[in-house]
């Protein structure tokens, strides 16, 4: 492993003075409202939410995750882009407009006016719970490589430290700017991760001493008989999560959710000053996102190629290890720990805390609206009124307290991964789903149908939360399912999630609730 050097060190100042410059000069001087803390008052840019959007959906766990699918498998995670434009369009049209007609800060207020105020929290409160789970594993999955990487060492103590850093660096970026801050924090979190991306990119191609016609000539023959340029995967196979059918259901039903029922993500299109401009911002990400995963992607194909292929590297390559100071890592980080150089590697480190800060600033502000707004405002109302600035500090307490779960969860992540086989990314990459399933069938009643109470609503969160669990593999072996569904990808899971928690919401015979918008 190649010690952290002086260079190195430099380079991660650097970046810590560029945050607290972007961090001083962006923060509101005067918050006054809810409105303003949680969505900028209504004045970000389409651009801007689209970058916001971007860098609170490229987690660490694309970081490190995109390259080990792209050293293993082939191009196929790229054609999700398809189901990203299904899911945002329909975010785009139906949801969106809904949410800015009746002013929502967050997205459960929908819910609360067409099933009453029950309805409203429990959604809120399955989102929270998933979130709270995503967030804590990422947390702790940017934890690892950081403790890797400048300590040499993975151990409690140090995995816990890097941990506690992150969540109190992302509280520092957001605590008393709220919204405006955090996403003028993702703008610089977006650049810096990308042109980490893009800087090892261009190292690691300038290791390869062949053409690119021989590179990709690799690549469609690898040794194992696999294309590696394969785009689209036409099998019928329901086992395989990035396959063309895949992608058009349950992967398009994953950026539905993500984009329209996830207040991480949502949050940033409802800060813009109307529907259109919202809009505008979710197909700007949808565009973007393709070149940026594209990048760490075609990271993991090149790696294949350096460590793969020693017959093209003539001696130049390396060997691929599994371990570290006796922890497993995947074949990017082991590349950023054994060869990288000086000052490049220093670039990376910020790389993955670039994607994990923007993230954590994301989720802290998304679930402190969520708890705010959702569940302590309807209860501090029902108890007399309080001027409007209470609850912009009542939200900065929700940030705090959300902080310090996020990182008992981070720290309970590293022994859970010690007493399970279960890889941490998956669990990063795939829990959202558990909520996800209930929330679309519960949305997709409330939008297309009359039909459903807030008994049904709650019934139908627990249905669609229990479908997915049932279909994991270990369980559905259990209980002796069928091969084929026994072996159910998640892209899949999450259908049969959501078709059962819709007919379960929408079996009783429905009735309007209204309740009065919470900002006029």
């Amino acid at each position: 492993m190649l010690p952290f050097s002086s260079i190195d060190w430099i380079v991660i100042a650097i970046y810590i003075l560029l945050l607290g410059l972007v961090g001083w000069l962006c923060s509101p001087k005067k918050t006054e409202s809810a409105r303003d803390y949680f969505l900028a008052g209504g004045t970000v840019p389409a651009w801007l939410a689209a970058v916001s959007v971007l860098s609170t959906t490229q987690s660490a766990a694309t970081f490190l995750g995109g390259p080990d699918y792209g050293y293993k498998g082939d191009l196929t995670y790229l054609s999700t882009i398809l189901g990203a434009f299904l899911g945002f369009a329909f975010v785009a049209h139906v949801l969106i407009p809904r949410f800015y007609a009746m002013r929502a800060t967050t997205v459960y207020e929908l819910l609360g006016q067409r099933f009453g105020e029950r309805a409203m929290k429990w959604a809120g409160g399955m989102f929270l719970v998933g979130r709270l789970l995503a967030s804590g594993a990422r947390v702790y999955l940017a934890a690892i490589a950081i403790a890797m990487v400048m300590t040499g060492m993975v151990t409690s103590a140090t995995v816990m430290a890097a941990s506690a850093l992150l969540v109190i660096v992302s509280l520092g970026f957001t605590f008393f700017g709220g919204l405006k801050s955090v996403i003028w924090n993702d703008f610089l979190q977006f650049n810096v991760y990308v042109v980490a991306a893009l800087a090892i990119l261009v190292y690691l191609r300038l290791s390869i001493p062949v053409s690119n016609e021989e590179i990709l000539a690799a690549l469609s023959a690898a040794p194992d008989g696999m294309n590696k340029l394969r785009l689209f995967d036409l099998s019928l196979d329901l086992s395989h999560p990035f396959s063309l059918l895949a992608v058009l259901t349950g992967v398009a039903l994953l950026y539905v959710a993500n984009a329209g029922l996830d207040q991480d993500t949502t949050q940033r299109l409802l800060a813009c000053k109307d529907a259109r401009e919202g809009a505008r911002g979710l197909y700007i990400s949808a565009a973007a996102t393709l070149p940026v995963i594209a990048i760490f992607v075609f990271i993991g194909s090149l790696l294949h190629i350096y460590y793969g292929r020693p017959d093209l590297m003539q001696g130049a390559g390396g060997q691929a290890g599994e371990a570290i100071s006796g922890e497993k890592v995947n074949v990017f980080m082991y590349y950023i720990l054994t060869e990288v150089p000086s000052g490049l590697r220093g670039l990376a480190t910020i790389g993955i805390v670039a994607a994990a800060v923007g993230t954590t600033n994301s989720a802290l502000n998304s679930m402190s609206s969520v708890l705010i707004q959702d569940f302590y405002r309807p209860w501090r109302e029902r108890r007399g009124q309080v001027a409007e600035y209470h609850f912009v500090v009542a939200g900065r307490a929700g940030m705090a307290l959300i902080g310090l779960g996020m990182f008992v969860l981070s720290a309970l992540s590293y022994y859970w991964q010690r007493n399970t086989e279960m890889g941490l990314l998956e669990f990063a990459l795939q829990v959202m789903v558990f909520a996800y399933a209930g929330l679309l069938g519960v949305y997709f009643t409330a939008v297309f149908t009359q039909r459903g109470n807030s008994g049904s609503v709650v019934a139908a969160l627990f249905a669609g939360f229990v479908t997915v669990l049932l279909f994991q593999p270990a369980i559905a072996q259990m209980l002796h399912f069928p091969a084929v569904l026994a072996g159910l990808s998640f892209p899949f899971q999450l259908c049969l999630g959501t078709l059962v928690a819709a007919i379960v919401c929408a079996a009783p015979a429905g009735h309007k609730a209204s309740i009065k918008p919470q900002f006029s």
